[in-house]
């Protein structure tokens, strides 16, 4: 089992930049790969990015490609999400998650059923 700490998120004004960090709670954290899922108001939770336990795979959501960088330290056992240019509707609560299965800890998954881990969530929101 993996327990997920969400922190990093916060106030910012439209073109800056923040990140987000999840922690876990065990060293078994390496094998599970790892997404970021964010859910902004009155709309369903959307896909956001993913990448493999080892690091060396990454997926984004074409509206962040290009804007946000996803990262993990695997000693430190922690996934990041570096979010820059951000824009208002990227205003939402986002959410880190950890699967179990064996094609996400080797490719990344985008679809929200696979994860069973789900961190607490933190809000971003972003004035213009």
């Amino acid at each position: 089992q993996v327990q997920l700490v969400e922190s990093g998120g916060g106030l910012v004004q439209a073109g800056g930049s923040l990140r987000l960090s999840c922690t876990a709670s065990e060293r078994t954290f390496s094998r599970n790969g790892m997404a970021w899922f964010r859910q902004g108001p009155g709309k369903e939770r959307e896909f956001v990015a993913t990448i493999s336990g080892s690091g060396d795979r990454t997926r984004y959501a074409d509206s962040v490609k290009g804007r946000f960088t996803i990262s993990r330290d695997n000693v430190e056992n922690t996934e990041y999400l570096q979010m820059m240019s951000l824009k208002p509707e990227d205003m939402a609560v986002y959410y880190c998650a950890a699967s179990s299965t064996y094609y996400c800890s080797a490719y990344g998954c985008s679809d929200q059923s696979q994860y069973l881990y789900w961190g607490q969530g933190t809000q971003v929101t972003v004035s213009s």
